[in-house]
């Protein structure tokens, strides 16, 4: 018997590589499922443009390829970061087309408190080289604000607290813009609130004076969501003065070094944001009692000056004394210089009475009748002289008038042809056969039609030409024709 056995068979199976790689796919996604790896995370470059992430995670002796889906990457609380330690949750799988193994991450975070520590100091430095935490970029927080705005949760014990000691201290309008103080949404809400509040201009949410946020105590990982760059960013760029209140006096977050005012609990935020009421009601009422008391002084000094700048002024009667002594000498002496005054307009009338005589008046009655007359014949006689002159000037204007008119050219037997609009017309071409004409004679018009039949007479071949000629003047000087 002959064997046929090829030299060299065994019984294995015969794959090819496509089924190979994916029973190899099965197999570990099989044996592992979902597990919990702690690695470094290298090679990080950020999101794809397709919003996938593609890293590796590493220890000293080995690495493994990991990806994070983009519906998944945008729900994670911690965003990967390079040289960050964390624990990955995720399913270990296969990529057949490059024969490799992955793990794909559902979840992510920092591996303990210290990586948590070492991702805060190097978020911190980058933010404090951006100038973020510079005190001089800080605002002056208002003394009495006429809103509030707190960023907290609705639910706990924070907004209770803040409003009762606000109700203590000064009763002010507060505005809560409610936001999750712990978990993944956590940054984004909160910036979001400050954001919202920098923007209020409605009357149902009213532009706030002093925003506080505030949130109790808790770990790292509860106050993370206060340590996001998103939250940092929107308090640095915050128009309104802004105080932050999160955790207790021992627990610190970046938002604390970029706020304006940093409280140490939201009890203290409280404190800070409004004054004492009655501390203040006390004060007004005592510069009132110091605003009384010092005008009280001032005027008791203005009326002690006043009272010794009388005592150095001398007395009525001294100054009216001697003006009232003249007084009484002058009116003694009044009614003898009235008599002696009345005497001397007698005698100076009677006087003047004396050098009048009848025909001295009547001499100057005459003169001044003869000087009138002259007066008024000079002035007739001017009066005459302008209106020869103007009578004058005025016939002259007439005949010149008379002979500048087209009037005396018709008297001489010319005549003067018009259109039926009234155009004057100068030359035979310029009248159209059987066109109505109106012919004006030195003693009146006649109506006038052009004979078709008659040759048109052909004007001056050049208007240009025949209107020189009719404007050019004779070189005598005299007055030329005007037609």
């Amino acid at each position: 018997m002959v064997d046929r056995t090829p030299p060299n068979a065994t019984n294995l199976v015969e794959y090819t590589v496509s089924e190979l790689a994916f029973a190899l796919k099965r197999t570990v996604e099989d044996a592992y499922g979902q597990v919990r790896l702690r690695g470094e995370i290298s090679g990080y470059k950020g999101p794809h443009s397709s919003g996938h992430c593609y890293f590796t995670l590493k220890d000293e002796k080995a690495t493994i390829e990991a990806v994070i889906w983009r519906g998944t990457f945008s729900k994670l609380r911690f965003k990967p970061e390079a040289g960050l330690e964390v624990i990955a949750r995720g399913k270990i799988t296969t990529y057949p087309d490059r024969s490799k193994y992955q793990i794909v991450i559902d979840d992510l975070e920092p591996a303990g408190v210290g990586a948590l520590m070492a991702l805060l100091e190097q978020r911190k430095k980058q933010l404090a080289a951006e100038g973020l935490f510079d005190e001089a970029r800080k605002k002056p927080l208002p003394y009495l604000p006429r809103i509030i705005g707190v960023v907290t949760s609705p639910t706990g014990a924070v907004i209770r607290d803040i409003l009762h000691r606000l109700e203590d201290r000064f009763p002010s309008h507060v505005l809560v813009w409610p936001v999750r103080v712990q978990g993944e949404t956590c940054g984004a809400e909160v910036a979001g609130a400050i954001h919202g509040f920098n923007a209020g201009t409605s009357s149902l949410m009213p532009r706030p004076d002093l925003i506080i946020i505030a949130r109790g105590g808790g770990s790292l990982e509860d106050l993370w969501g206060f340590n996001e760059e998103i939250v940092v960013r929107a308090v640095a760029a915050s128009n309104i003065p802004l105080i932050s209140a999160v955790g207790h006096e021992t627990d610190w977050t970046l938002i604390d070094l970029v706020a304006d005012h940093r409280a140490p609990t939201p009890t203290a935020a409280a404190e800070r944001a409004v004054p004492v009421r009655a501390d203040l009601l006390i004060a007004v009422r005592s510069f009132g009692l110091r605003g009384a008391s010092t005008l009280r002084r001032a005027f008791e000094s203005w009326r002690s000056r006043f009272l010794g700048a009388a005592r150095g002024l001398p007395r009525r009667t001294d100054i009216l004394g001697l003006p009232r002594q003249r007084l009484d000498t002058a009116s003694g002496r009044l009614p003898r210089a009235l008599l002696a005054n009345a005497v001397a307009h007698r005698t100076g009338l009677d006087r003047a009475g004396s050098r009048l005589r009848p025909h001295l008046v009547a001499r100057a009655a005459s003169q001044g009748r003869d000087r009138l007359i002259r007066l008024d014949r000079a002035r007739g006689r001017s009066l005459h002289t302008l209106m020869d002159r103007a009578r004058r000037r005025l016939d002259g204007q007439a005949k010149l008038l008379s002979t500048l008119g087209y009037h005396n050219v018709l008297a001489r037997g010319f005549a003067l042809v018009r259109a039926a609009d009234g155009t004057m017309l100068r030359y035979a071409s310029e009248v159209k056969p059987g066109a109505a004409l109106d012919i004006e004679f030195a003693d009146g018009h006649v109506d006038a039609h052009a004979d078709p039949r008659l040759a048109r007479t052909e004007g001056p071949a050049n208007k240009t030409e025949a209107a020189g000629k009719q404007t050019r003047k004779p070189s005598d000087g005299k007055q030329g024709s005007l037609l």
